[in-house]
């Protein structure tokens, strides 16, 4: 029974360590001319052939295609840095190459790998009390000290040129999100509900936040529909207003002409009657991830109901939190 492939390789011993540590050199290296004040961009090519210019360490490191575990780990080091901090994933990558390279005078001198663990994991207790003694509280009203927090997040980066508009845009980004739980903790989920639209023609001072959800939708029937509601009762769906069509290939036998009638009254009154559990509670506004016919946009319309249709679910876990 083949249980490896053949032609892996297999390393033990000193020389699997050496090269971890190379490996994990090899790839801090990559992104070191990318921190501090005089950082230089990274030019990345991607999968989609777009050309990205970046001096973020996790937005390079994703880009890499590696296979030596070492190396893998340090890229998902990255990852998790951005994940749970949003913050120094350059820093970290080149502090982790470091502390692998000046362990191997000590490996080269036989000190078993455990000890020099144990000393690195000394030197951290004492690097944790020292954090403890220098850190202070923070008042996330107080908006100043919130700025000089994005300020110094920002400040490294391409967009530092543009003076406070990106700060400001991040900051005002982050509290429109923001939601106090009942056991007063904050939850901040900006990948979820915070959205970058782009719209093309404009500068970079044209950009703001808006407390709200944008999309880049209109009415289904324009002319019959409001376009300007004020504080609507908006209704949220995730099913379809048309008849649902036969899975696969669905066969109708019809013997007589009549019964042909029938079927389609049979899809109208479904449409028909939805509309009227719609319009029972009375929305100013639908909004459906899914279709819409022509029927029940007639339907709605007569009620005095604007629709909108196909909007994604994304937008659609938006709105819900944004009313």
């Amino acid at each position: 029974v083949m249980v490896m492939n053949q032609n892996a390789k297999r390393e033990t011993g000193s020389i699997a360590r050496a090269n971890n540590i190379a490996a994990a050199k090899a790839v801090s290296d990559i992104i070191r001319t990318t921190l501090g004040p005089r950082s230089m961009l990274k030019m990345i090519l991607d999968a989609s052939g777009g050309i990205v210019l970046t001096n973020d360490g996790n937005a390079i490191l994703r880009e890499i295609d590696v296979t030596h575990p070492a190396a893998k780990s340090m890229i998902e080091l990255s990852r998790t840095q951005d994940e749970e901090t949003g913050d120094g994933t350059t820093s970290v990558i080149i502090l982790a190459g470091e502390i692998l390279h000046l362990s191997q005078p000590f490996l080269e001198k036989d000190i078993h790998p455990t000890v020099i663990v144990r000393a690195y994991m000394k030197a951290l207790d004492a690097a944790l009390k020292v954090i403890d003694s220098i850190s202070f509280p923070v008042d996330v009203n107080d908006r100043e000290a919130m700025m000089n927090i994005v300020r110094s997040s920002i400040g490294t980066k391409f967009t530092s040129r543009m003076g406070e508009l990106v700060p400001n845009l991040a900051l005002d980004a982050v509290m429109c999100v923001a939601r106090k739980n009942e056991d007063g903790t904050n939850d901040i989920d900006i990948k979820k509900y915070a959205k970058v639209e782009k719209i093309a023609g404009g500068s970079i001072e044209d950009c703001k936040v808006l407390k709200g959800v944008m999309m880049n939708k209109d009415v289904v029937a324009p002319g019959r529909m409001r376009r300007r509601i004020e504080n609507p009762r908006i209704m949220l769906l995730d099913c379809p207003l048309e008849y649902k069509k036969g899975e696969n290939q669905t066969n109708v036998e019809i013997t007589k002409e009549e019964d042909w009638a029938v079927l389609l009254k049979m899809e109208e009154d479904w449409i028909k009657e939805t509309c009227a559990k719609i319009a029972e509670f009375k929305p100013d506004v639908v909004v459906t991830e899914k279709g819409c016919s022509d029927l029940a946009c007639h339907y709605l319309s007569k009620a005095g109901i604007t629709a909108l249709r196909r909007v994604r679910k994304t937008d659609n876990n938006r709105i819900a939190r944004a009313a």
